[in-house]
């Protein structure tokens, strides 16, 4: 054989095995930037739980919280909806969930002592992260992606400062915080209470079930781990106006099979049988945590 042959033959080897290699080298890079991708999306933080909440005032908080509601565990994080300067707390950033939870003046919610709740009971290593987007005075159509702009177009003036803090879309700002708080921990469960200004609209269950489909698929979750926890309003013993919503309300598990009613019995109201005092929402905080704690186990 020649010298030229022997060469020929060895460079075509050498190109072949430069071929192969860079195929190998090719499939471990792709493998490695899909397992990076895959932690960012994916490989959050075990022990830290998310539950997103929305809904009207009684889950923006309407009842003015107390020197006790202020002493907050550090294992409760709140992730801040919007800005408000004058706590140091801005927008999309994580903070010790001290009241209010909702808004820069907002009240004591029943996430407050929903996330005490949870963590009264569950291991040490394990933190609660908590997202507020509420709107005191909105129906459900509020939080339809759909049809929110028909709904938005006719709001009272008393409302639009509530719709302007989330960019005049509340729903897209949830899934929004919903998707940042992804990335550093897993949401467990979403949180609703609403329903007094759609009190008698027998539609609500099914439009109650198109916002939570949209949060299951805008948030790739699966319905069968995602609860949903629908509390109750004020209670007819407690003269709640709406207290007829209460009947409609407890309907919701027959259309979501992951529903979950949180029954507001006995939980104290404010003057006006509307909204819950600060006592009223402990309560109701409470027996949220309560029935989340049973999901988890």
């Amino acid at each position: 054989m020649s010298m030229k042959k022997l060469t020929a033959d060895r460079l075509k080897q050498a190109i072949s095995y430069l071929k192969k290699l860079s195929l190998r080298l090719g499939v471990i890079v792709l493998l490695a930037l899909t397992f990076c991708n895959s932690e960012k999306s994916y490989g959050q933080d075990q022990k830290l739980y998310v539950f997103l909440s929305f809904g009207q005032s009684n889950m923006e908080g309407n009842a003015p919280f107390e020197p006790q509601d202020t002493t907050v565990n550090n294992r409760f994080r709140v992730l801040q909806a919007v800005d408000c300067p004058e706590s140091g707390r801005k927008k999309d950033n994580w903070y010790t969930a001290k009241p209010p939870l909702c808004r820069c003046k907002t009240g004591l919610t029943p996430m407050d002592y929903f996330g005490r709740t949870l963590l009264d009971s569950l291991p040490k290593d394990v933190r609660i992260g908590v997202i507020n987007v509420a709107v005191g005075g909105c129906k459900i159509e509020l939080f339809d992606k759909d049809s929110y702009q028909t709904y938005t177009a006719t709001a009272p003036d008393w409302m639009k400062s509530a719709l302007n803090a989330y960019g005049g879309n509340p729903y897209g700002r949830l899934v929004e915080l919903a998707k940042i708080a992804q990335q550093s921990g897993v949401i467990k469960g979403i949180m609703m209470h609403q329903g007094e200004s759609n009190t008698g609209d027998q539609e609500w269950p099914k439009k109650v079930k198109a916002v939570y489909e949209h949060l299951i698929k805008d948030l790739n979750l699966n319905p069968s781990t995602t609860p949903l926890l629908a509390g109750e309003v004020v209670n007819a013993d407690q003269g709640g106006t709406c207290a007829s919503m209460n009947k409609i309300i407890a309907t919701l598990p027959t259309i979501i099979p992951n529903a979950h009613i949180i029954s507001s019995a006995g939980c104290t109201a404010a003057a006006d049988h509307l909204h819950f005092n600060a006592q009223g929402y402990r309560m109701l905080g409470e027996r949220y945590a309560k029935t989340m704690l049973s999901l988890l186990k």
